[in-house]
């Protein structure tokens, strides 16, 4: 049930902001994970979907702005060429793949490896064609942005199996994130899909976005690696548990 009680529905609409500024600027990840949790509570998907972009997008551009100099972007090419590619091919396949199929087996998929990762968190992935591998994830990742509106979650879970270096995993997962949300954010103002009270509600939730992205960037140099590769597990996790109970 959607509430809709004005005062209510600001306090939702301000937290979610706020919270999901923090952790992305704290991480790189999780801003539609987390404004979904918050924002599906006051408003329909349909509704919630374009401000659910346009605001992950604009907690990328402050971290990724402060952050630019310490961050590796090295890895990102390949992910970023492919993954374009595939966002319009997930699109078509909306009207071909069953919805709740795929929800349910990425899902799964999510959080065995988020379990089994946390167990063993010293092994990782040799990769000996990294460019292909990447270019293939970065692709996949492309193509469920454009399905599901999940591009982040593929590229986050591969570098992270590889255990890079927390300013690579980051320099690679957010700046691709960033991309795909501005090529979503494209399709919303051609199909119209920027309304009135998407305005409204933006205008609202900006300040939000920017206080709770520069606290979180404060905090990123704080954050031991281990516990940065800890936090994104846990958080690949709620992110699998939020595509079997998202329907």
């Amino acid at each position: 049930m959607v509430i809709s009680e004005p005062t209510i529905y600001l306090l939702v609409l301000l937290i979610g902001a706020f919270v999901a500024a923090f952790v992305t600027g704290a991480v790189g990840f999780a801003d539609g994970l987390i404004l979904n949790a918050f924002w599906l509570h006051i408003m329909e998907p349909i509704i919630a979907i374009p401000l659910v972009v346009v605001s992950g997008f604009l907690m990328h551009v402050i971290p990724l702005y402060t952050l630019r100099k310490t961050l590796d972007f090295s890895h990102l090419k390949p992910f970023i060429i492919f993954g374009v590619i595939g966002i319009p091919l997930g699109i078509l396949a909306l009207a071909y793949i069953d919805p709740v199929i795929f929800k349910v087996s990425i899902g799964i998929l999510l959080i065995a490896y988020g379990i089994w990762k946390l167990k063993n968190t010293k092994i990782s992935v040799e990769i000996k064609n990294k460019i292909s591998a990447d270019s293939f994830v970065g692709f996949s990742g492309g193509f469920i942005g454009g399905f599901a509106g999940l591009a982040g979650l593929l590229p986050t879970l591969w570098v992270g199996m590889q255990r890079l270096p927390k300013n690579i995993q980051r320099g690679t997962y957010e700046p691709f994130i960033l991309v795909v949300d501005l090529v979503a954010i494209a399709v919303f103002v051609v199909t119209g899909q920027l309304t009135k009270q998407f305005t409204l509600d933006l205008l609202w939730v900006l300040p939000a976005l920017v206080i709770g992205s520069w606290l979180g960037v404060k905090v990123y140099p704080l954050i031991k690696e281990a516990i940065f590769h800890k936090t994104v597990l846990v958080l690949i996790i709620f992110s699998g548990l939020g595509l079997l109970f998202s329907f």
